[in-house]
Protein backbone atom coordinates (compact mmCIF):
# COMPACT_ATOMS: atom_id res chain seq x y z
CA UNK A 1 0.00 0.00 0.00
CA UNK A 2 1.50 3.44 -0.78
CA UNK A 3 2.13 6.15 1.86
CA UNK A 4 -0.53 8.27 0.70
CA UNK A 5 -2.91 5.83 1.28
CA UNK A 6 -2.12 4.99 4.45
CA UNK A 7 -2.22 8.28 5.83
CA UNK A 8 -5.15 9.00 4.23
CA UNK A 9 -6.93 5.65 6.09
CA UNK A 10 -5.33 7.13 9.28
CA UNK A 11 -6.52 10.53 8.57
CA UNK A 12 -10.65 8.67 7.72
CA UNK A 13 -9.77 6.70 11.20
CA UNK A 14 -9.26 9.78 12.93
CA UNK A 15 -12.44 12.01 11.49
CA UNK A 16 -14.71 8.65 12.29
CA UNK A 17 -13.73 8.72 15.96
CA UNK A 18 -14.02 12.54 16.16
CA UNK A 19 -17.65 11.95 14.80
CA UNK A 20 -18.65 9.34 17.34
CA UNK A 21 -17.35 11.90 19.95
CA UNK A 22 -19.96 14.09 18.99
CA UNK A 23 -22.41 11.11 18.73
CA UNK A 24 -21.32 9.68 22.08
CA UNK A 25 -21.65 12.81 24.05
CA UNK A 26 -25.45 12.97 22.48
CA UNK A 27 -24.77 16.39 20.41
CA UNK A 28 -26.53 15.25 17.45
CA UNK A 29 -29.68 14.20 19.06
CA UNK A 30 -29.62 17.32 21.55
CA UNK A 31 -29.37 19.55 18.50
CA UNK A 32 -31.67 18.07 16.12
CA UNK A 33 -28.54 17.46 13.82
CA UNK A 34 -28.50 20.84 13.50
CA UNK A 35 -24.77 21.17 11.41
CA UNK A 36 -25.12 25.21 11.73
CA UNK A 37 -26.01 25.18 15.26
CA UNK A 38 -22.89 22.25 16.30
CA UNK A 39 -20.20 24.31 13.58
CA UNK A 40 -21.70 27.30 15.97
CA UNK A 41 -20.97 25.41 19.41
CA UNK A 42 -17.43 24.08 18.30
CA UNK A 43 -16.20 27.58 17.01
CA UNK A 44 -17.28 28.57 20.38
CA UNK A 45 -15.01 26.18 21.74
CA UNK A 46 -12.47 27.61 19.73
CA UNK A 47 -12.71 31.24 21.13
CA UNK A 48 -12.69 29.57 24.57
CA UNK A 49 -9.56 28.50 23.97
CA UNK A 50 -8.59 30.93 21.91
CA UNK A 51 -9.29 33.54 25.03
CA UNK A 52 -7.06 34.03 28.56
CA UNK A 53 -9.97 31.11 29.87
CA UNK A 54 -7.74 28.93 27.76
CA UNK A 55 -6.33 27.04 30.51
CA UNK A 56 -9.62 27.05 33.01
CA UNK A 57 -11.37 25.55 29.38
CA UNK A 58 -9.10 22.72 29.20
CA UNK A 59 -8.73 22.00 32.74
CA UNK A 60 -12.63 21.72 32.95
CA UNK A 61 -13.50 20.14 29.41
CA UNK A 62 -10.63 17.65 30.53
CA UNK A 63 -11.84 16.39 34.04
CA UNK A 64 -15.03 16.26 32.29
CA UNK A 65 -14.16 14.09 29.61
CA UNK A 66 -12.40 11.80 31.58
CA UNK A 67 -15.30 11.28 34.32
CA UNK A 68 -17.39 10.64 31.30
CA UNK A 69 -15.04 7.82 29.71
CA UNK A 70 -14.52 6.21 32.99
CA UNK A 71 -18.09 5.93 33.63
CA UNK A 72 -18.68 4.68 30.63
CA UNK A 73 -16.30 1.59 31.35
CA UNK A 74 -17.36 1.47 34.92
CA UNK A 75 -20.61 0.90 33.63
CA UNK A 76 -19.52 -1.45 30.13
CA UNK A 77 -17.84 -3.54 33.17
CA UNK A 78 -21.03 -3.62 35.57
CA UNK A 79 -23.05 -4.62 32.34
CA UNK A 80 -20.44 -7.49 31.28
CA UNK A 81 -20.24 -8.83 34.67
CA UNK A 82 -24.17 -8.54 34.86
CA UNK A 83 -24.29 -11.18 31.47
CA UNK A 84 -21.53 -13.08 32.84
CA UNK A 85 -22.01 -13.45 36.74
CA UNK A 86 -19.87 -16.80 36.82
CA UNK A 87 -17.34 -14.64 35.30
CA UNK A 88 -17.19 -16.81 31.64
Amino acid sequence: MRTWQVERRKRTRHLIELGGLVVKARIVDLTGDDRAMIYGAMLWMADKLNSEEREKALALWAAKGKRAFEAEHASTNLTAAQDHPDGA
